[in-house]
Parts: structure tokens; C-alpha cells; sequence
């Protein structure tokens, strides 16, 4: 009756297959849809009819009573009247280029909204941009900077308030950039907060110019900070890939150094170092400050005391502009895709931001390859088929050899099997006569884990490669597979992998434990359900590479068993 057992097992596997697919689907349709937080306005705070700054109960949650940083308590005079223009009236102002729409809020001269043009919210006709930044009911994360110190603009977390000359600005044809100044006056002086933004780039420049007009020396420091929330935007779910989301930074002691909300909620964090960066890293995107390389920068990454919020920022070193002298200073803030050769450009070591983990000495090269390829190709799908066919390549010495030592054991089954029947309950005598068939057939069991072993690295280098490409999110292959950054809609890959893993361990030879005989016939099952949740740019590096294992391990075999 084994047919009907195995029917019976068919159909239960059959039937937990339709159960958990449906849970998958019941689970995705329970997330709210990513355009969501883009139809959110941004939240403004109001002046009252005495010109004091009146904000709401969530728009001082957004901004944060605590929000300038403290790094150098001893150079700061909080006791410093903090300056703001009560007639100026807060509003938003909108920068357009082919790349990014930013909403500038003029209390502060904050980013409190940065939508990223090239990049869709998601997959549809009519999906909104990315929204990387924004200050509103469900989501906050904005980019901060201003002055502390002496006579800082923003010394005691009040919040200056510029005047804009307008309330939008584009980036015309024909222009490389755009500039927009905004403007307030401190006693005698007059400074300007000038955002410079340039066709092509997701790179910002944020300077400060101060005209000293009066008789006393103007001393402060610039600061610039990201103000977050834990929301994730790029949530995968409960099962399958899990992308790092939190801060990192480069330290004296290390050039990449990752700090997550836990590790704030314990203590906060801080580090000085000449030039550096901080980050918010998240998956396929990162936000970053990164001021004057020249200069020795203190950093500070901490949770604001009673809020579900984290502040990421630095403060640069004392800027001194004397009686009637004009001064600036300045920092360059980065909202945009995790680009390798632009985060490279910007600031040493921000490229590794784009997290390879330990093997990334290995899955930078790769990634190369597949650029290289997607030139020749013109497909992100195609280039990843040919960079595992070059992979696997590569490696065919050492495949060979361990499909050729599989080969040979597989042949020796028979008599792997008739020595088990004589010696079964004499297992030191059945080891004797196992390791003797070994000997006189030449065959080394183990011949064929270490040339696997060897190849492992790359294989994981490369998963980590696909996996952090933001090229890939919302890159097309064939037919169904529209987007190669999330799971295959109708679950086909998984299936063929699972069928493909099914074919090559026939292939292999049978394990003599009993026990692990029926693990490995599970696992060609458990990897497909494994794969529904994956992106198919990940299945479909897998599939191929199965594919192309069981045609060199067919072909080995069948040679072997000529000879």
C-alpha cells in the first residue's frame, strides 16, 4: 500500500501548499497600501495674533521640544535670547527638479517632506513618488539643521522663522541648478539659509551666510539632524527577507558602524571624529548628513526623552564671524537610492551603507558584474541569468569534482546496500567493510562537501548583492514578472526551484542514515514554500543555478557511469 501512502502525503502537502499561500495573500492585503503616507498632509505649526509660535499637540511631537543637539553643553549659552522674525508668516515652500520635490518648512528652514521622482511608491499606473521624508499624522522623518551656540539662531529649541521669497521653485530646462535662499534678521545681522539642489543628483547642499552688521563677534555652530520615527516603509512582512532599518555612522575606530533604535533605547550614542557621516539607512534608501570633511564633527544619535522619536545628527566645530564681516558655513544632506558609485563620491565610506555584511569584499565585484551585464543585456532579469551562468563558470573545476565524487557514490549503492544487509547489526564491522569499498574503488566520501563548501560564499555574497540592489525594485524580467524586488505573484518560481532541487538530490546519492534519506526529500519542498515570501530576482538566481547544477551533475554522471 505505499502508493497510497505516498498519495496521501501528496495530498496533505498539496492542500498546507493552497493554506499557506492563502495565508500569505490574507496577510498582504492587511498592510496598508505604501501610497498612503503620501496622501498624508504635511502638518504646519501656526503663529498667533501675538506672533508666538502656536503648534498642536502632533506638530510638537513632529518637531520635538529637546531637538537641538547637545554635544558641547560647555560652549553653549542657553541663556542667549533666541531670535526669531514673529512677522514673518510659517509656511511651506516646494522645490521641484527632475529628481527630487522637497517641502521646506521656513520655522527652521526644515526639509519636512522629499519625494523621490524617479523611484515610485509602488508598482502602478498611478503610484506616487517614494516618499523618503515626511512630517505627518502617521510618519515622521525630517531633515533639521540651524545654528546653536552664543549667537545661534536656534539656541534654547526655539526655532527661528524665514522669510521666502516664493512658494515654489522649479528647476527649469536647460538649468544644472537651483538655488533658494531664505532669509531672516538677528539684531544687526542678517542671515541666509541657501538650499542648492542639481539636475541629476539627490545630493543637497544646506550653507548659512551671516553679515555681520553689529559690533560684537557672532560665534556658533552648525548642526544637522534627522528626526525619525520607527515606521518602516519597505516592510516585508513576517517571513523572508528582513532589510536593516536604523542609524549608522562613521567612527575614529570604525568606518561603518551600525546603531539601531534598541541600542538608543538602552543609550544613546556618541563619537567625534574629523569629517565622517551619519546616516538612516533603510532598504534600497538612505538619508545622510555629511558636513565639512575638513573639520572635526561631534555626532549624536539618541531617542528624545518621552517620544517614539530618534534624533541622528551632528554638530560642527564653533564658526566665528567678526564686526562687519561676512561668514558661511555649511553641510550637504543625501535623500535618495542607495547608488554605490554616487554614496562613494559624496563621503568616504558611505557607499557601505549598501550593507553586503562580511562577504562584501566579494558581492561588490559581483554587483559590478551585473552592471556590466545589465549593459550588454538591457534587463535586470537577463543580467542576473548570465551573471549566474558566469558564476557557475567559474566554478566548474571545482563542481566537477564534487559531482564526480557524488557520481561514483551513487554507482556504489548497490553495493553500499548489499553490505548493509549483511553487516546491518554489526556496525563496526559494516564501517570496516564501507571504508575498505572506499579504498579499492578510490572514492573519498568527503570529496564532495568541500568543493560545495568552497563555493558557499559566493553564493551567499551574491544573494546579499541581489538583495540590496535598489536597481532591482520594480525592474521587470518576462512575462508575469513585473518587479524583480518582490515575490513571484503567481508562485511559479518557487515551484520550478523546488521541482529543479527534486531532479538534482535524484541525482545524488542516497544518505544511509534513514532519517536524513527522508530530510532530504523534504527539502526540495520546504525550500519552495521558503521561496513564496523572496523576491523572484532572488528565486531566479537560485532556479537558474539549480538548472544548471543538474545538467553538469547529469552530464558528469552519465560519463562516470560509462567509464
Amino acid at each position: 500500500m505505499d502508493w497510497q501512502r505516498n498519495v496521501l502525503i501528496a495530498a496533505m502537502v498539496a492542500i498546507f501548499a493552497v493554506l499557506f499561500i492563502r495565508w500569505n495573500d490574507f496577510q498582504d492585503s492587511r498592510r496598508p497600501e505604501a501610497s498612503v503616507a503620501n496622501r498624508e498632509a504635511v502638518i504646519i505649526p501656526d503663529i498667533d495674533s501675538t506672533g508666538n509660535t502656536r503648534l498642536g499637540e502632533q506638530a510638537d511631537l513632529a518637531l520635538g521640544a529637546d531637538l537641538v543637539p547637545t554635544l558641547d553643553k560647555p560652549s553653549l549659552d542657553e541663556s542667549a535670547p533666541a531670535s526669531t522674525d514673529s512677522k514673518a508668516a510659517t509656511r511651506l515652500v516646494t522645490i521641484t527638479t527632475d529628481m527630487l520635490e522637497v517641502v521646506i518648512d521656513t520655522r527652521g528652514g526644515d526639509i519636512v517632506r522629499a519625494s523621490l521622482l524617479a523611484h515610485l511608491s509602488e508598482l502602478k499606473d498611478d503610484a506616487d513618488p517614494f516618499l523618503m521624508l515626511n512630517r505627518s499624522q502617521t510618519y515622521t522623518y525630517i531633515a533639521q539643521s540651524g545654528l546653536i551656540g552664543k549667537s545661534g539662531t536656534d539656541t534654547g529649541g526655539e526655532r527661528p522663522v524665514f522669510r521666502a521669497a516664493q512658494e515654489s521653485y522649479r528647476l527649469e530646462e536647460g538649468e544644472n541648478e537651483i538655488r533658494v535662499p531664505l532669509q531672516m534678521s538677528q539684531g544687526e545681522s542678517q542671515i541666509t539659509k541657501e538650499f542648492v539642489l542639481r539636475r541629476g543628483d539627490y545630493l543637497i547642499d544646506v550653507n548659512y551666510r551671516v553679515d555681520n552688521r553689529g559690533s560684537e563677534s557672532w560665534r556658533g555652530h552648525l548642526f544637522g539632524q534627522m528626526l525619525r520615527d520607527t515606521y518602516n516603509p519597505a516592510q516585508t512582512g513576517r517571513v523572508g527577507l528582513k532589510p536593516y532599518l536604523g542609524a549608522a555612522l562613521s567612527t575614529s575606530e570604525t568606518n561603518y558602524k551600525k546603531i539601531d533604535f534598541d541600542d538608543l533605547d538602552e543609550e544613546a550614542f556618541k563619537a567625534e571624529r574629523e569629517g565622517g557621516w551619519v546616516a538612516m539607512v533603510q532598504h534600497y534608501f538612505v538619508g545622510a548628513w555629511v558636513p565639512d570633511q575638513g573639520e572635526l564633527n561631534r555626532y549624536q544619535l539618541r531617542k528624545l526623552a518621552g517620544k517614539e522619536l530618534y534624533a541622528f545628527g551632528f554638530t560642527g566645530p564653533e564658526w566665528v564671524v567678526e564686526p562687519g564681516q561676512t561668514g558661511s558655513t555649511g553641510a550637504q544632506f543625501y535623500v535618495g537610492p542607495k547608488d554605490q558609485k554616487r554614496l562613494k563620491e559624496i563621503a568616504p565610506y558611505l557607499d557601505l551603507t549598501i550593507d553586503y555584511g562580511w562577504l562584501w569584499w566579494i558581492a561588490k565585484p559581483l554587483f559590478w558584474g551585473l552592471q556590466w551585464l545589465h549593459g550588454i543585456f538591457g534587463n535586470w532579469g537577463w543580467a542576473i541569468i548570465g551573471l549566474t551562468v558566469v558564476v557557475k563558470t567559474v566554478f566548474y573545476p571545482l563542481s566537477a569534482t564534487s559531482y564526480r565524487s557524488m557520481a561514483k557514490m551513487r554507482k556504489l549503492q548497490p553495493e553500499m546496500a548489499r553490505l548493509r544487509e549483511l553487516h546491518g547489526d554489526d556496525r563496526a564491522k559494516l564501517s570496516q567493510e564501507v571504508m575498505g569499498l572506499y579504498k579499492k574503488e578510490k572514492v573519498n566520501p568527503m570529496g564532495g562537501c568541500f568543493p560545495m563548501l568552497i563555493q558557499m560564499p559566493v553564493f551567499i555574497a551574491l544573494y546579499w548583492a541581489l538583495s540590496e540592489s535598489v536597481e532591482l525594485r520594480h525592474a521587470p524580467w518576462i512575462f508575469w514578472i513585473t518587479d524583480l524586488s518582490v515575490k513571484d505573484p503567481h508562485y511559479v518560481l518557487p515551484v520550478v526551484n523546488g521541482i529543479c532541487m527534486f531532479f538534482l538530490q535524484s541525482l545524488q546519492p542516497t544518505p544511509p542514515d534513514p532519517i536524513q534519506a527522508k530530510v532530504m526529500k523534504i527539502m526540495p519542498v520546504a525550500f519552495a514554500f521558503f521561496f513564496v515570501m523572496f523576491p523572484s530576482g532572488l528565486v531566479l538566481y537560485w532556479t537558474v543555478n539549480s538548472l544548471l547544477s543538474i545538467a553538469q551533475q547529469w552530464a558528469i554522471t552519465r560519463k562516470v557511469e560509462a567509464e
